[in-house]
């Protein structure tokens, strides 16, 4: 792991060497109770991280910003993948599980073979070329930063369609993250179809409406232990999140719209 204050020269550190292309892999709405999780990889070409203006971790950036950066990115990106895991396989496999497959599927999806893949704060096993996990590499690395921007506009764009869908939940405000209102409409109508079940306070307010979840949930161990009254008798095939890969691989790239 790469630690410490570096810079974007790190990413040109390597183009120089031959070790490139280089790939930066992020994701969003890893923290989120509903909605999807969104990864994506993306390729700079060398020397243009200095003419991509504002470019930087993406929630560090305003919306309108982060649309302008998003923006430039798709305009010079050399090559670019996102993936959106809807919120079943969240519930199926778990969000660690998911994250790395996801970073996995957004590498493999790209046209251009990297040489080398950088990846946000921690490891990803298995990517089909080598790998080093950068601590606030979103902060630091070029290509992680557009790929964080890549899939966090993505992902609140997807949030502001469901809030057209679900307007109970204010998914357009908070984007599915776990703020005070989205607690508050949790209790008050319980958690929707695009809610991530396996989480403890959706599963707990699926009980207090004796809802059942539309798909195969797969509770963490913490969300078997939180859960009040017990889930069981609403979630069947209910185990402890201990899950392998799996799971169908919904992507876009190269500019096209995701399905």
């Amino acid at each position: 792991m790469v630690r410490g204050e570096i810079t974007w020269g790190l990413l040109s550190a390597l183009d120089r060497r031959g070790l490139g292309p280089v790939a930066g892999v992020d994701e969003a709405g890893r923290g989120a109770c509903a909605g999807p999780l969104v990864v994506a990889s993306c390729v700079l070409k060398p020397g243009d991280a200095a003419r991509l203006d504002e470019l930087t971790d993406s929630k560090l950036l305003t919306a309108p910003a982060r649309d302008r950066v998003y923006d430039r990115v798709l305009k010079r990106a050399l090559d670019y993948c996102i993936v959106v895991i809807p919120p079943a396989e969240v519930d199926a496999l778990g969000i660690h599980v998911m994250n790395i497959e996801g970073m996995r599927r957004a590498v493999a999806g790209l046209e251009t073979c990297p040489g080398y893949v950088l990846t946000d704060g921690f490891r990803v096993p298995g990517l089909p070329a080598p790998s080093v996990p950068v601590l606030k590499g979103d902060q630091t690395v070029a290509c992680i930063a557009a790929a964080s921007v890549l899939a966090k506009v993505t992902r609140d764009r997807i949030m502001s369609d469901l809030h057209g869908e679900h307007p109970l939940y204010g998914f357009d405000v908070h984007k599915g993250y776990s703020t005070a209102d989205h607690g508050a409409a949790l209790t008050e109508h319980g958690p929707s179809a695009v809610h991530r079940w396996s989480y403890a306070n959706v599963a707990n307010a699926a009980v207090a409406h004796n809802r059942r979840p539309p798909h195969k949930v797969m509770l963490s161990a913490a969300a078997l232990g939180r859960t009040s009254p017990p889930v069981d008798a609403l979630f069947d095939g209910l185990s402890q999140n201990e899950g392998s890969v799996a799971g169908d691989r919904s992507s876009s790239r190269g500019g096209a719209r995701i399905s």
